[in-house]
């Protein structure tokens, strides 16, 4: 059996490695559009890359809209940007917003009709040059395939995805994370985190995604803590950075599971953070998911040493659920009621909802990626089992 395996044309890594942007995208456009948000402008991440396009000759704008979970509005807004200031490329900078919009205007600008349209259809074009510059370890959106936009028409998040999206450089640079706030730090690297266990346990694993999603399991169980306790240990921060990008490209290619596919639902209608949402989510589902991949969480448990090689499989493999649960406390994931609470909804108002999620869920086609294929009614159980 053969696979497929696909990253981007280059990755840079390494602390303040932004200095040398220019020598790699020389040649690659004439006037870039730099996608982000307020937040980036405000603490002088922005400013980096500017120098450094201003340093190389470049001329560029910024369109600073992306500051939600992106909507096609959103989307829109930022390709009218792009083709009023002729644009002819663009550098992604920030979390996951910035990323998946800047992805999805990337492919946009070369298409006709609506982004709803490109929803289960493989995206393979040419597509203007894509820099993407991660300011949090956590999405791995520099090195895959995928954008989540949400269609305001029908209130859904859509997972679209192709070979055009994947960004052509990727740029990691953990000097761009030191400004993310303990609460960040930890939704994302929890994010990240599911990514390389939902890529290591998903029934698309191969072996290269097993290679990089266990290194990434183990950089961010160590290093996780470290940085939301410590935010300027640059040390951590470097391993976390590249964890995420480790499991941004086992995940791109072996794809996510249960977690994923039950927290898109839970952003589109309670617009919690996508980070957070997989965390709350993340020690049901393990739950769920042991029962038929038993070994591979038990290799896990082992990885994060709360099991050894004479512990059974699957008593590791529940140990591994005990220490998933331990960890989003230890970095301060707050419960469902309380990140419900903090958008100003209900537990009654989240479980009125839990059909339409499940089948929006099912409809994304990540749970059935779990070697434990869940139905329709044990994806509504799991939502239950989060109070």
């Amino acid at each position: 059996m053969g696979y497929t395996f696909m990253v981007p044309a280059k990755i840079i890594s390494g602390t303040n490695v932004i200095e040398e942007l220019g020598e790699h995208i020389r040649g690659k456009g004439t006037k870039a559009l730099i996608v982000t948000d307020p937040f980036m402008v405000k603490f002088g991440n922005a400013a980096k890359v500017e120098s450094a396009l201003t340093k190389a000759g470049i001329p560029y704008v910024i369109y600073d809209g992306a500051s939600a979970e992106p909507t096609d509005t959103i989307v829109y807004d930022g390709l009218s940007v792009y083709k009023k200031e002729n644009c002819d490329f663009i550098i992604a900078l920030g979390g996951g917003s910035p990323m998946d919009a800047a992805k999805a205007i990337a492919f946009m600008s070369v298409s006709k009709g609506k982004i709803s349209d490109y929803m289960h259809v493989n995206i393979d074009m040419e597509v203007p040059y894509l820099v993407a510059i991660p300011t949090t370890a956590g999405t791995g959106s520099e090195v895959t395939k995928n954008t989540i936009i949400t269609d305001t028409e029908n209130n859904v998040k859509m997972l679209l995805g192709g070979p055009s999206i994947i960004p052509a450089l990727a740029v990691v640079d953990p000097s761009f994370t030191m400004t993310a706030p303990p609460a960040v730090t930890a939704a994302t690297g929890v994010d990240a985190l599911c990514h390389a266990i939902e890529a290591y346990t998903s029934r698309r694993a191969q072996p290269l995604t097993d290679t990089f999603a266990l290194s990434a399991i183990k950089k961010i169980h160590k290093n996780l803590p470290l940085c939301y306790k410590d935010g300027n240990n640059v040390e951590a921060r470097l391993a976390m950075s590249i964890a995420a990008t480790e499991a941004g490209i086992a995940f791109n290619n072996a794809s996510v599971t249960i977690v994923h596919g039950m927290s898109r639902p839970i952003g589109a209608l309670f617009h919690i953070a996508h980070g957070v949402s997989n965390a709350i989510l993340l020690p049901a589902c393990m739950k769920f998911a042991i029962e038929e991949n038993t070994d591979r969480f038990a290799t896990i448990a082992r990885i994060m040493e709360v099991a050894d090689d004479a512990t059974p499989d699957h008593d590791a493999a529940v140990a591994f659920v005990a220490e998933v649960t331990r960890f989003c406390k230890e970095v301060g994931i707050p419960t469902t009621e309380e990140c419900l609470a903090q958008r100003g909804a209900t537990k009654e108002e989240f479980l009125a909802q839990t059909d339409k999620m499940a089948s929006d869920a099912l409809e994304s086609g990540s749970p059935q990626n779990t070697m434990r294929v869940p139905t329709k009614e044990e994806i509504i159980a799991i939502y239950n089992e989060l109070f």
